[in-house]
C-alpha cells in the first residue's frame, strides 16, 4: 500500500504557514449571516439570511418565499443552495418531506464542493454499513478537519452540550453555557481580578480554547496567562510557549517559547517536552534542527503518559523521521494515544486501518475513527449556534440549526432536536409542509431523530423509540419492534426499559407471555433505580396476584385502569364534572394501590418467615 503522505498537520505542533485553511466550511449558514451583517451578500446570503430570520420571527410566508428562491438556485447548480435545499426536503421544512430528493441534492451539492452534504452522505453511507463509500468521504472530511486544528492540546472546542436528561432539562448543564454572563465565570474573573493565579489560569484557558460559550480570544488568553505565570503559576508556562511558538496574539518567537517550556519542565510540566521537541525537529529556538533530540524530548514526554507524547512517538515511527521506521512501533504508540482520546492519533490509525498498513484491514474501524475525527471539523460550529440559540430563547432557529447538525451525524443534535420537538410540542417551533407542523409531521420528525440517536448509542432514545412504536406514535404501532428497541435501552442498564420489558413479558405483549421473565426484569429495573422502588413493587404485586388467580376481579380491575386514565383524560376537559371523576378514579387508583403493595408486601414478609423458620428448623 502506498506510504502516508507527509504533512506537517500529522504533527503535535504543524506548521500553520503551511495547513490553514482559507473556507474551513464554505457555505455555510454562519459564515453566510456573517457576511450579510457587513453587508457583503448575493442571491443565496439573501435566501439563507430570509430563512433563518423568518424561522426565528415564525414568518411563515417569508419562509416560503426563501424555499423558492433556494429552489431556483440549486436549479442554476449552486452547490451551498443544494445542500439547504437537501436538508430542507431531509426534515420537510417548508416542503414535502423526501430522504430521495435530500440524498440527491446533498450528492449534487458534494460534488459542488460543499463540506456539510459530504458529513450528510458519509453519515447516510454509514448508516447503511456502505463502508468504502463512508470511508472514501470521511477520510477527506478527517483530513480537512485535521488541518483546522489550531491547537496541539485540542480542546474540546465543540462542546456536545445536552439539553436534556432524560424527559427534564438540564439546567444545571446549561447555565455554564452562558458565556461571560454565568454566574460562574463571573465569581472566576472575580477571584482572578483579586490575585487568585489558579483563578487567572482558569480563565486563559476558557478564551484559549473558546470555551463555555466564550468565544476564542489568544490575546485576552495571553494576558491572563502572563499574569498568572507573573503570580507564581506554573500551569500557564506551557500554554505561554505554545502562544509564542505559534505566534497567537504576539508576535512569533521560538527563542522565548523555548524558555517557557524550560521553565513549565522544571516545575514538573512534562508535557512541556513535546514543545522543545518541536523546536528541535523544525530547527528553530535552539542551535539547529536535531530529529535525535526531537525523538529524545517526545520520549520523556511518553514516559510521563502524555498524550502528546505518544502520539508524536507514533507519528516519527510512522514516518522514519530520526528513526528506523517501524509500523509496529508506531502503532503501539497511536494506540496508546487513541485511548486518551487524542483525534489525531484517531486519524492515523484511520488510515492505517482503511490501508491495512502494519495491521488487518478493517473498513468499519476505520469509517468509526474517521467520523470521530470529521465531527471535529468546523462544521460543528452548527452546534454552539444551536446551544447559543435555545439560551437567548430562539427555540424556533435552535430546532432548525440542530436539525441541519443531526443530518451530519451529530448525535447529541439528534437527540437535542427530538427533545425539542417533544417538549416545545404546544408551542409554535417546527415548520412543516404548509406551516406550522400538523401533530403527525411532528411525531415522525422526533421518531426519525430519536431512531438516529438510537442507533448511535442513546439509552434515553432508544427508550422513546420504544415508546413510539408501542404507542404508534410518529409510526406505525409495532410491539416486537417496541420490544426490540427497549431489549437496545436495556442492554444501557436503563431501568425503565427493564420495566417495560417486564410488563411486556407479564401481559405477553410483543414477547412470550412468562411471569418468571416479567419478575426478573422487574427486579433489574429495582437494581438499576433503587428510587423507582413504589412503581416496580406495585407491579410485583399485580404480577403476585396474576400468577396465583389471573381471572380474579380484583386483577381484572387493575387490567383495567390504563383504559380508566385514558377516559380520565378526556372527562377532565369538562370542567362541570372534571371535579368527580378526579376524585373517584383517584380514589380507585390509590386504593388499589394500596392494596396490591400490602398483599405484596405480607407475601415477602410471609415467605421470609417461612425461610427462616427451615433455617431454624435445620439448626435445631
Amino acid at each position: 500500500p502506498p506510504e502516508p503522505e507527509e504533512s506537517f498537520s500529522d504533527w503535535d505542533f504543524p506548521d500553520l504557514d503551511g495547513t490553514e485553511i482559507e473556507e474551513p466550511d464554505p457555505g455555510s449558514w454562519r459564515l453566510v449571516m456573517e457576511e450579510v451583517e457587513h453587508g457583503r451578500n448575493d442571491s443565496y446570503g439573501a435566501a439563507v439570511a430570509q430563512l433563518i430570520n423568518s424561522v426565528n420571527d415564525g414568518e411563515l410566508e417569508l419562509i416560503q418565499t426563501a424555499v423558492k428562491e433556494l429552489q431556483g438556485l440549486a436549479d442554476q447548480g449552486h452547490a451551498h443552495a443544494q445542500s439547504t435545499l437537501a436538508s430542507l426536503y431531509g426534515h420537510g421544512y417548508g416542503m414535502e418531506q423526501s430522504d430521495l430528493k435530500s440524498f440527491l441534492f446533498h450528492h449534487f451539492a458534494a460534488e459542488g464542493g460543499n463540506y456539510q452534504s459530504k458529513m450528510a452522505l458519509a453519515y447516510s453511507y454509514y448508516r447503511q454499513q456502505l463502508f468504502e463509500e463512508a470511508a472514501h468521504l470521511y477520510a477527506e472530511l478527517a483530513a480537512a478537519a485535521v488541518a483546522s486544528f489550531v491547537s496541539a492540546k485540542e480542546g474540546p472546542l465543540i462542546e456536545h452540550v445536552r439539553l436534556n436528561y432524560g424527559p427534564e432539562e438540564s439546567k444545571d448543564s446549561l447555565k455554564k453555557f452562558r458565556g461571560e454572563e454565568d454566574d460562574d465565570f463571573q465569581f472566576l474573573e472575580y477571584q482572578a481580578q483579586k490575585g487568585n493565579s489558579a483563578a487567572m489560569h482558569k480563565i486563559g484557558v476558557i478564551y484559549y480554547y473558546g470555551l463555555r460559550g466564550i468565544p476564542r480570544d489568544h490575546i485576552r488568553a495571553l494576558s491572563w496567562f502572563t499574569k498568572s505565570v507573573e503570580k507564581g503559576d506554573s500551569a500557564s508556562l506551557e500554554f505561554l510557549g505554545e502562544i509564542y511558538a505559534r505566534g497567537f496574539g504576539v508576535e512569533r518567537n521560538y527563542t522565548k517559547a523555548y524558555d517557557y517550556f524550560k521553565k513549565a519542565i522544571r516545575e514538573k510540566r512534562f508535557s512541556a517536552y513535546n514543545g522543545i521537541g518541536y523546536l528541535y525537529f523544525i530547527g528553530q529556538g535552539v542551535d539547529k534542527k536535531n530529529m535525535t533530540k526531537a525523538k529524545e524530548f517526545y520520549k520523556r514526554a511518553a514516559d510521563h503518559n502524555d498524550p502528546n507524547g505518544f502520539y508524536n512517538l507514533g507519528v516519527i515511527y510512522l514516518k522514519g523521521a530520526g528513526v528506523k521506521k517501524s509500523i509496529k512501533m508506531a502503532s503501539r504508540y497511536l494506540i496508546l494515544a487513541a485511548n486518551t482520546g487524542h483525534p489525531k492519533a484517531y486519524y492515523q490509525l484511520a488510515k492505517m486501518q482503511q490501508r491495512g498498513l502494519g495491521m488487518k484491514k478493517d473498513l468499519p474501524t476505520a469509517v468509526d475513527l474517521y467520523k470521530a475525527v470529521a465531527e471535529r471539523g468546523p462544521w460543528g460550529a452548527l452546534l454552539r449556534w444551536g446551544l447559543e440559540s435555545y439560551l437567548k430563547g430562539e427555540i424556533a432557529l435552535s430546532l432548525l440549526l440542530y436539525s441541519r447538525a443531526a443530518e451530519l451525524g451529530y448525535e447529541v443534535a439528534q437527540s437535542n432536536a427530538a427533545w425539542i420537538l417533544d417538549k416545545f410540542h404546544e408551542e409554535a417551533v417546527c415548520i412543516g409542509k404548509n406551516g406550522y407542523c400538523t401533530v403527525e409531521e411532528r411525531h415522525h420528525r422526533a421518531h426519525t431523530l430519536w431512531r438516529f440517536a438510537s442507533e448511535q448509542g442513546n439509552e434515553y432514545a432508544a427508550l422513546l423509540i420504544g415508546d413510539a412504536y408501542y404507542y404508534g406514535r410518529g409510526t406505525v404501532k409495532d410491539l416486537d419492534r417496541a420490544a426490540e428497541a427497549y431489549m437496545r435501552a436495556r442492554l444501557q442498564f436503563n431501568a425503565q426499559a427493564m420495566y417495560n420489558i417486564g410488563y411486556m413479558h407479564e401481559h405477553g405483549l410483543g414477547l412470550p407471555k412468562d411471569f418468571h421473565l416479567a419478575k426478573r426484569y422487574y427486579d433489574l429495573a429495582l437494581d438499576a433505580d433503587q428510587s423507582a422502588f413504589l412503581p416496580i413493587y406495585l407491579a410485583l404485586g399485580v404480577l403476585w396476584l396474576r400468577q396465583r388467580n389471573e381471572e380474579s376481579m380484583l386483577v381484572k380491575a387493575i387490567d383495567m385502569l390504563p383504559e380508566l386514565s385514558k377516559q380520565f383524560t378526556t372527562w377532565a376537559r369538562d370542567f362541570t364534572t372534571a371535579f368527580s371523576i378526579e376524585e373517584g378514579n383517584a380514589t380507585l387508583l390509590t386504593l388499589v394501590v394500596c392494596l396490591v403493595t400490602v398483599l405484596y408486601l405480607r407475601s415477602l414478609r410471609r415467605q421470609q418467615r417461612q425461610q427462616e423458620d427451615a433455617v431454624y428448623g435445620e439448626q435445631e
